[in-house]
C-alpha cells in the first residue's frame, strides 16, 4: 500500500488501501472520523511515525516524500528527530505489536500508549502504559499520579522499561480499596 510522508504524518490517500491497512489491525486514523468502524472508511487514514515505521519494517507499506521512495532507515533518522525517546517508545510499540495487541498514542489518558486487546471501539482499552529508561528514577507522587489516573477511567497501569537486548520487562501496577 503506498503512503505519502507529509511533515511529522503519514498519510494513505487511497481509500480502499486506508480502509484494508485500519483493518488489519487498526493502524492510523481516517480524517474527520473520530470513532470508526471499517466499513464506514471513506477518508484517507493518517498514521504517526511509530506506527509508519512499523508497517514499512513489516513490509506492509511503502513511503515516498516528494515523489521520492523513503527507506526504512531514512525514515528511523525522521523519527529520533521527531518522536521524543523514540528509540525506547518504539521498542515497547513494536513488542505489543508483536505480540498482537493493538497499540495507539495514550496522550488523552496523559501517557505514551492505551493498548487494547481487540481494539478501539470492540473494547475498552485495559492498559495505559508509560515509558521508562532502566535506572530512571519515578517519584512516589508520580506512581500515585499515574494510578489515580488509570484507576479513574478503569484501566491497569504498566511501566514499560525497554532493555538493550530488544526485550522489554513491564511492571503493572493494580489499586487495591482497603
Amino acid at each position: 500500500m503506498k503512503s505519502e510522508l507529509v511533515e511529522n504524518r503519514i498519510i494513505v490517500w487511497n481509500i480502499m488501501d486506508s480502509r484494508k491497512l485500519f483493518g488489519l489491525g487498526y493502524y492510523g486514523k481516517p480524517i474527520g472520523i473520530p470513532k470508526p468502524k471499517i466499513e464506514e472508511i471513506d477518508a484517507p487514514l493518517i498514521l504517526d511515525l511509530i506506527e509508519g515505521l512499523y508497517l514499512l519494517e513489516s513490509k506492509k507499506i511503502t513511503i515516498t516524500k516528494s515523489g521520492k521512495k523513503i527507506t526504512a532507515k531514512q525514515l528511523l533518522q525522521i523519527c529520533k528527530t521527531q518522536v521524543h525517546e523514540f528509540d525506547k517508545k518504539y521498542l515497547v510499540y513494536k513488542d505489543f505489536r508483536d505480540k498482537g495487541y493493538i497499540i495507539n498514542p495514550g496522550i488523552k489518558f496523559g501517557c505514551d500508549f492505551a493498548v487494547y486487546e481487540r481494539g478501539p471501539g470492540i473494547d475498552h482499552a485495559p492498559f495505559l502504559i508509560q515509558v521508562y529508561t532502566r535506572g530512571e528514577s519515578i517519584t512516589s507522587t508520580g506512581i500515585v499520579l499515574a494510578g489515580r489516573l488509570a484507576t479513574t477511567v478503569r484501566k491497569q497501569f504498566i511501566l514499560a522499561i525497554p532493555r538493550n537486548s530488544g526485550k522489554v520487562d513491564l511492571l503493572a501496577l493494580d489499586w487495591w480499596k482497603a
